[in-house]
């Protein structure tokens, strides 16, 4: 199995990562504009980027205030089903550092690559966002390939 991973120290409280991690309205400000669905412990999140169908479709299996939000992914991309997404949340130095994962990949295809780099550029625009900046999520995003 293969997982992706990053840390990312945003120097804002625990609680306002957690809102940007935990809600509709906060996953909309850096990941897709378009959330659908609902964001608490056994809830089913729907996101879109641009199609009539979700992206992807994650059920939230872990959520502790301030600390954890973990998904795993029940619809989308062959490579994503059956994954599971981590945000590990802890303070120091002045910043909440987020410790993501996307765990439980088959194996290293390509698309892991690609993934590897969105989720780090879309990780940089949470930052972003909640220190004041601008966060560009879907569909303001920068695109990095040709993958669709």
């Amino acid at each position: 199995m293969a997982d992706i991973r990053h840390r990312v120290g945003i120097a804002v409280p625990p609680e306002q990562v957690f809102e940007a991690l935990a809600t509709t309205e906060g996953l909309s400000g850096w990941w897709t504009r378009d959330v659908r669905g609902d964001a608490s412990l056994g809830g089913t999140l729907r996101f879109y980027f641009g199609r009539t169908e979700p992206g992807c479709v994650m059920d939230v299996v872990e959520l502790e205030p301030n600390r954890l939000v973990t998904w795993r992914c029940v619809g989308g991309p062959d490579e994503w089903v059956g994954t599971t997404l981590r945000f590990a949340l802890s303070e120091g130095s002045g910043q909440t550092i987020i410790l993501f994962t996307h765990a439980d990949w088959a194996e290293p295809v390509e698309f892991l690559h690609h993934c590897s780099t969105r989720w780090a550029y879309f990780l940089l625009g949470l930052k972003a966002g909640l220190e004041g900046g601008k966060a560009t999520p879907f569909p303001e995003d920068e695109k990095i390939d040709d993958w669709g």
